[in-house]
């Protein structure tokens, strides 16, 4: 009894202790993970479990975003979890993002996991428009989002597109994921949106601006452009940043030059600028010095494990050789296996032909031998009918005479018939030259009847003409011959105006088109420029001024003039 009473109460005292807990869901780019944490845990102890469980020691780059009232925010680490103004609501959602960027992606981002989350990233808000691509990285990126963006602002058609973004895969095809997902940071890195938060102020004199912090320093923009700042001011030119209410202070380096201060809207909005600030700043010093011992030996781990990884690409690539060598072999033999199987098939199928000829061959030299023995029972035959002929020649001897006689009778009629026809072809030729004679009489009896009727005479002005003999031709083919000759001169006349006509025709039709041409060439300018869009239209007038399309370079052109012009530029925006 005692010994129950003892177990139920070690179990009691053990269920006391156990700490309480609630359950967080992280949301990173590619994946979901939920965690039990205990009720006092601080934003470090959840933030650090999440970077063990995904392997990453870069961790001075990332952080754990929440929302406030369509406001930002960022876990604190030295706040308790539940102590923030988040959703009490279980799971607790965080999302774990890239809080602060690189400068130069290639040199900072060490491990492989820090590169792909930073390119999943990248990737989303250029997709989702929060950086601005402008087509022809589009192209490079092979973004298709992108792409479908400006597919209506140029004169391309989506197989256009497609064939362009083709032709870069093909050029990069073979790299790793890790090299490819590189090469798209160092594209991105250059857009001008690039890793920059905006945050709407007010200066002094109440004008509305936007402020940009990211890895390089404070930037401030105005509303309408967000591609180029107006002023820029580097980190290493700041000494302190802090906020007090709604104002915020930046003091200079230089302490000759005096603070400079603006209003953002809400005290949240300065508590994050301060963050941000604080966090870049720290960074960007950071990269101006040594390597700390633990970045040291991550960079020599992941050149060792890059050079890993290239000797195994390298063995794989030479598998993959030999793999598609063995494969172009067996591909080989199988070819000339089947072409072997082929030539057999027709080998066989020729002989199967050579035989069918032999008995074909056979069987018409059978039908031969038949024939032939045939014709040398019908030659005995005919042997036998001449004996007969000859035996019925001799009786047939009178009837042989006698049709003698009736060949030379026919002759004699024969002859006599030729005589007739002779005689009468003479009585033709006679009849042809009594026609030829009357023709030429009735010809000279015309021709005076036109001697007479052509002769001058004392006529009424109308006279009614006397009717000719039927046999007379009528004179009105002189008349028939010059109405012919004067419709021929009209149709060439009118033949000439028609071409005329036709001529001045095609002028007007080609200068038409030409006027045509031109119009639509007008329309579609008006309509390619109203597709632009704001920041469409502003990337293209700093592409025509000469912008550079490095933003490090913009950056460093903005601070050429000293800290102090810049800052009296501020106050009179």
């Amino acid at each position: 009894m005692a010994g129950a009473i003892a177990s139920r109460m070690s179990f009691s005292s053990l269920k006391r202790k156990q700490p309480k807990t609630f359950t967080v869901r992280i949301v990173t780019m590619d994946a979901e993970m939920e965690f039990n944490c205990e009720m006092k845990w601080k934003g470090k102890d959840l933030f650090d479990l999440v970077c063990r469980t995904l392997g990453l020691r870069e961790t001075w780059f990332f952080g754990l975003q929440y929302t406030i009232k369509d406001t930002v925010a960022w876990l604190k680490m030295d706040k308790k979890v539940l102590d923030h103004d988040v959703s009490k609501e279980e799971p607790v959602t965080f999302h774990f993002l890239a809080k602060f960027y690189p400068e130069n992606a290639e040199e900072e981002l060490v491990q492989e996991i820090t590169q792909h989350l930073f390119f999943l990233q990248v990737k989303k808000q250029i997709l989702d428009e929060k950086i601005y691509c402008p087509p022809e990285a589009s192209v490079l990126l092979a973004s298709y989002a992108v792409q479908a963006k400006v597919i209506n602002l140029y004169q391309m058609t989506p197989e256009m597109w497609e064939e362009r973004i083709t032709a870069w895969y093909a050029e990069h095809r073979g790299r790793a994921r890790d090299e490819a997902e590189m090469e798209y940071l160092k594209i991105a890195q250059d857009l001008e949106m690039y890793g920059v938060n905006y945050f709407a102020i007010r200066n002094k004199k109440g004008t509305e601006l936007l402020l940009g912090v990211d890895a390089l320093g404070l930037h401030i923009y105005d509303p309408e452009n967000r591609l180029t700042p107006k002023i820029s001011f580097p980190w290493n030119e700041i000494r302190n940043i802090s906020y007090s209410d709604k104002e915020f202070t930046i003091k200079p380096l230089d302490k000759k030059i005096d603070v400079f201060k603006f209003n953002s809207s809400k005290l949240r909005v300065n508590k994050l600028i301060l963050q941000l600030c604080i966090g870049n700043h720290d960074l960007f010093m950071r990269r101006r010095k040594a390597d700390s011992l633990e970045v040291q030996q991550m960079k020599a781990q992941a050149r060792e494990e890059k050079a890993r990884k290239q000797m195994e690409r390298q063995r794989l690539a030479r598998e993959k050789q030999m793999r598609e060598e063995a494969e172009r072999t067996r591909d080989e033999l199988e070819r000339r296996l089947l072409q072997m199987k082929e030539e057999a098939t027709m080998a066989n199928e020729a002989l199967m032909r050579s035989e069918e000829t032999a008995d074909l061959l056979a069987e018409k030299a059978q039908i031969t031998e038949e024939e032939a023995k045939l014709l040398a029972q019908k030659a005995a035959e005919a042997e036998q009918e001449m004996q007969r002929i000859k035996a019925t020649a001799i009786r047939t001897e009178e009837e042989k005479r006698l049709m003698e006689q009736k060949v030379l009778e026919t002759e004699v009629l024969a002859l006599k018939m030729a005589e007739e026809s002779e005689r009468r072809a003479k009585e033709a030729d006679q009849l042809k030259q009594d026609l030829q004679e009357a023709r030429e009489a009735e010809r000279r009896a015309k021709q005076k009847l036109l001697e007479i009727t052509t002769k001058p005479t004392y006529l009424p002005m109308n006279p009614i003409p006397a009717p000719l003999p039927p046999d007379i031709p009528s004179f009105n083919l002189i008349g028939d011959s010059l109405s012919f000759d004067f419709k021929d001169t009209d149709m060439k006349r009118l033949s000439m105006e028609i071409e005329k006509e036709k001529v001045e025709y095609m002028e007007k039709s080609k200068h038409l088109q030409e006027q045509l041409n031109e119009l639509k060439t007008e329309i579609e300018a008006l309509k390619l420029k109203e597709r632009e869009t704001a920041l469409d239209i502003l990337h293209n007038e700093n592409t025509d001024r000469g912008g550079t399309s490095s933003k490090h370079n913009t950056i460093k052109k903005l601070t050429l003039q000293s800290a102090k012009s810049r800052v009296a530029f501020f106050e009179e925006l």
